[in-house]
This record gives C-alpha cells, sequence and structure tokens, in this order.
C-alpha cells in the first residue's frame, strides 16, 4: 500500500500553510492504469460520483423506454443537483407520470442548496422535502426501475433488487468484487472500490461507443446525458456544470462527497478518478480540474478552470491573501 501523496497546496502569502494529500488514476482503454498518484489500490466509497454506474441497471432493464424517460430524466438519474427549480420541477413531473409522491421516496428531506429555492420555502414558513435532496433524481430512477420489476416499497435496501443490479453493474464495471458498503447521505448502498477500479469505471463509459452491447449503449447515453445537461447534472456555481460547460459536452464529469472527482472522456478514451484524503471539496476541485488541462481537454485560462484549478483566497474585506494551486506533478 502506497500512502498518500501531495496533490494541493494552500498559500498565505509567501508561506505554504496547507496541504491537501490523495490519490488519482488516469485509466485507458484497455483499463490499465496510464498515470497514477498516490495509492491506485486505496479502497474508497465513491459516494455520489458513481451515478452514472448506479443508473445503468436503469436502460439495461428497459424500463427508462417503457417509462419513456428522456435526456433530461437520464441526466438526472446522475445528479448531485442544488435543489432549483429546474430540478425538482422536473423530478416532480417524473414523479406524477409513475403515480407516485414525495413520500414514496426513500432520500431524506434536505434543504436546497439553490439559495433562491431555499429562501422561497423560509418565506412560505415550510420545510424543505425530499424532492429537494440532493439525490432525488438518482432516486427516481431508483423508483422507474423498481416499478418496472415489480420491486416493494423499500428500494434503498441493499438486498433489494434494485440495489443488487447497482451492485452487480459496479462490480462489472470497476472489474473488482467490492469488499463492502455503507451507506450513503441519501439512504441507498454505496460499494467500495479501488481508485484503479472506479478508473477503470470511467473509462468503460469513455470507450463505450466502440462496442454494441445493452451496458455499453446504455453508457453512452447516460455519459451524453451528463454531458448536454450539466445544469441538471449539479447546477449553477457548481464545478461539475462549470467545468463541463466550459468543455462544450465533451467531458463528462461528476464529483462525490469526501474529495471524490471523477471524469469520462470519451475523445481520448480515458477514464479518471481521484480521492483527496482529508475529504476537500477545494481540493478534489483543483485536482480534477488541473487533471482535465494536464489532457488537453480543459483550457488552463477558461474561467471556470482559473475558478477551480487556481482559486484566489481573500478575507471579508475582499483582500487577497492567498492561493490553491495544484502540485507540479500534477500539472
Amino acid at each position: 500500500m502506497n500512502a498518500p501523496v501531495d496533490l494541493v497546496e494552500v498559500w498565505r502569502g509567501d508561506i505554504l500553510e496547507s496541504v491537501h494529500q490523495g490519490h488519482a488514476v488516469i485509466c485507458g482503454a484497455d483499463g490499465g492504469i496510464v498515470q497514477a498518484w498516490g495509492d491506485a489500490q486505496a479502497t474508497i466509497y465513491p459516494r455520489s460520483s458513481c451515478k452514472m454506474i448506479q443508473a445503468l441497471p436503469l436502460i439495461e432493464s428497459g424500463a427508462a423506454d417503457a417509462h419513456g424517460l428522456g435526456v433530461e430524466q437520464l441526466a438526472l438519474s446522475c445528479a448531485s443537483h442544488q435543489g432549483a427549480h429546474i430540478h425538482t420541477d422536473r423530478v416532480q413531473v417524473w414523479l406524477d407520470t409513475l403515480a407516485l409522491a414525495d413520500k414514496d421516496f426513500r432520500c431524506g428531506p434536505q434543504w436546497p442548496q439553490d439559495i433562491p429555492a431555499r429562501n422561497e420555502i423560509i418565506r412560505a414558513h415550510a420545510a424543505p422535502c425530499q424532492i429537494h435532496n440532493n439525490c432525488s433524481g438518482k432516486h427516481a430512477g431508483f423508483l422507474t426501475l423498481n416499478r418496472h420489476i415489480g420491486g416493494d416499497a423499500d428500494y434503498e435496501l441493499v438486498d433489494h433488487p434494485v440495489q443488487q443490479a447497482c451492485k452487480t453493474a459496479f462490480e462489472e464495471v470497476t472489474g473488482e468484487a467490492s469488499p463492502g458498503y455503507g451507506i450513503d447521505g441519501c439512504s441507498a448502498p454505496n460499494f467500495a472500490t479501488s481508485v484503479h477500479g472506479l478508473a477503470r469505471a470511467m473509462s468503460f463509459f469513455a470507450t463505450a461507443h466502440d462496442r454494441n452491447d445493452t451496458r455499453s449503449k446504455a453508457a453512452v447515453r447516460l455519459r451524453e446525458a451528463m454531458a448536454t445537461f450539466p445544469a441538471l447534472v449539479a447546477g449553477e456555481t457548481r464545478a461539475c456544470t462549470d467545468l463541463m460547460r466550459a468543455m462544450g459536452g465533451r467531458v463528462a464529469i461528476k464529483t462525490g462527497a469526501e474529495g471524490v472527482f471523477v471524469a469520462i472522456i470519451p475523445e481520448k478514451r480515458l477514464g479518471v478518478a481521484l480521492k483527496i484524503a482529508d475529504g476537500g471539496t477545494r481540493a478534489s476541485e483543483a485536482a480534477i480540474a488541473a487533471i482535465l488541462v494536464k489532457l488537453g481537454v480543459l483550457d488552463a485560462d477558461h474561467s471556470a478552470a482559473r475558478a477551480r484549478m487556481v482559486p484566489e483566497i481573500r478575507n471579508w474585506r475582499g483582500t487577497l491573501c492567498g492561493h490553491i494551486k495544484p502540485v507540479p506533478a500534477l500539472l
């Protein structure tokens, strides 16, 4: 086992104040490692970065087509959204077409990260619902699959056919038997894998257009949905949305809690996965942006790239105090 390595530095004035360490892997079309930092075999929870894998059974089973899901719904099935109206209105219509309601979700209520949506609930002296949960799109996908297979209501349990289908897809595209699972923030099981395994799964998505089997066709539909509707995958001000827009739909990327980030790069036939050891989001965003620049799919001078890769640190008066930057080894 290799130790995590320095990936992102935090400078205040002329002194290095903090360092974020972690692991990262770029995986080629054959599933092999093209380049790695830290321990490629480190076991991690992918958290929300693997939502496109969890959505594979939705399409493979025929549920998506049987229930008339479009590209927007597929993007939402991979989303960690802000809870803005562009997200919740679409999820509500999706629920309505299934003749289901908020109570049928198992993800739990969550205050929207979208400020206007949050303020709207506060002004109404109301409380957030499960539809506001950042994973409600994924759970709408679970509900659709569950309706299609005739499963019982508790679709979030690890032994439920919905989650077992997700586990099978997860292990097959990562190329590894999962050593275990944890319960995610939205109550669904999150299966562990190695950083290499997660990158291998992203390379599967990146090369899916080379193949004609059912799963590969599903992978193409999901990655294209993400890249076509980046605002539905996350939302305004979010790294996933801003960086996918900056790359013009050529790359699909997805964050996960606790410092995880992945990228699907079809034109390079590469998959990327990284994990920041301390779980820092500022570091995972800087690291993924640096890798995307390194691979030639993100312009380092684009405002979205600079905002994530080399953000300034300013105090409450707006005074420039320092900066964050990737280590030279990432560049």
